[in-house]
């Protein structure tokens, strides 16, 4: 090879060529997206569920299927049926077949545990569960992302998990006649729950303050506990439409009540009240006082009188006193803020 021989050496700009694959690996990713999201937003996945549901029936004894509510007959080509819920489906509820197909039952005292199959029906919006002897929920609770309906009154629950402020779609949840002694604050993460009720747990005392974020909650049932006060989370739920507080060992309401501004009924009975705030007369909507009368002395005059008010007492001759008093005030020039129930005894 000559000195003066000159050789063609090929000279390539490396930016272009990182910029063409750069290119395809983002039409390549963009694709991937569409196709995962095609997938979320189909009923492929709901499909794969049931067929796995299925498919671990299929691999059950007969003693497990009957355990699960299911008949241990064979369908026509030898296929065992899906049990839509954990007992058997009656007449009345043949016609709602599609609104069962979304809601999981399950009653009885031999339950001690959810079924571990549970965990494969995650596309489930309601559950229906009371009656056992189930003393905590499963592990696998986070994964309902569609729940709406949490209803597990009268078990033996002592507590509620943490994951289940990921429930974001949750409207309602019924834990009342359980075990529990406390609240998880993460509940303040299901933001959407308009219906919550505690009531009958016995050693239910407070209310996390991160219950406060429950900004859509029209209804809150905390009756027969350990509440020496209302929970202040509750006076910071302005949608509140009815508070039930019966059962507990309240002494006084706080003077600040008519935050609740949205509020029409309040239970306020069999507890140790003594007088009901004049804050009270300044709530706008509301339109029922249950109260028990064998301890109430002062009752502000604005609440007894107004029409639109029904206030239920305890005893009747107590409500008989406050009317035969109310309508004595009519000849007076003035009318006291409050009402004051005197009782006096003679012998003869």
């Amino acid at each position: 090879m000559g000195p003066d021989r000159k050789v063609d050496v090929p000279v390539h700009d490396l930016s272009l060529i990182r910029g063409i694959w750069e290119v395809r690996v983002q039409k390549h990713r963009r694709k991937q997206r569409e196709e995962q999201e095609r997938v979320e937003n189909s009923a492929l996945a709901r499909i794969d569920q049931q067929w796995q549901y299925r498919i671990y029936c299929r691999s059950l004894k007969t003693k497990d299927l009957q355990l699960l509510g299911a008949p241990p007959c064979t369908g026509k080509h030898g296929h065992r049926p899906q049990p839509t819920t954990c007992r058997e489906e009656s007449k009345d509820t043949r016609e709602r077949k599609d609104a069962d197909r979304l809601t999981f039952r399950l009653e009885g005292e031999r339950w001690t545990a959810f079924p571990g199959e549970l965990q494969w029906r995650t596309y489930l919006q309601e559950w229906c569960v009371q009656g056992t002897r189930i003393q905590q929920l499963p592990d696998f609770l986070a994964l309902f992302t569609q729940l709406t309906v949490l209803d597990i009154p009268k078990n033996a629950i002592r507590e509620l998990p943490p994951d289940i402020g990921r429930l974001s779609e949750l409207r309602r949840l019924n834990a009342s006649y359980n075990r529990l002694s406390a609240v998880p604050a993460e509940l303040g993460g299901c933001q959407k729950l308009q219906r919550l009720e505690l009531a009958g747990n016995g050693d239910l005392s407070e209310l996390p303050f991160e219950l406060s974020s429950l900004k859509q909650l029209l209804h809150l049932d905390i009756a027969e506990n350990r509440f020496a006060s209302i929970p202040i989370c509750a006076l910071r739920m302005t949608r509140l439409q009815l508070l039930d507080l019966s059962g507990n060992g309240l002494t006084d309401l706080p003077q600040d009540m008519d935050r609740l501004e949205n509020l029409s009924t309040l239970f306020i009975h069999r507890n140790h009240l003594s007088y009901l705030p004049m804050c009270l007369a300044h709530i706008p909507s509301l339109r029922t006082v249950v109260v028990s009368g064998d301890r109430l002395t002062c009752t502000p005059t604005k609440i007894c009188s107004n029409p639109d008010i029904k206030e239920e007492q305890k005893e009747s001759s107590d409500k008989e006193f406050m009317e035969a008093y109310l309508s004595s005030l009519e000849d007076r020039d003035t009318v006291p803020c409050s009402t004051t129930k005197v009782s006096f005894s003679c012998r003869l």
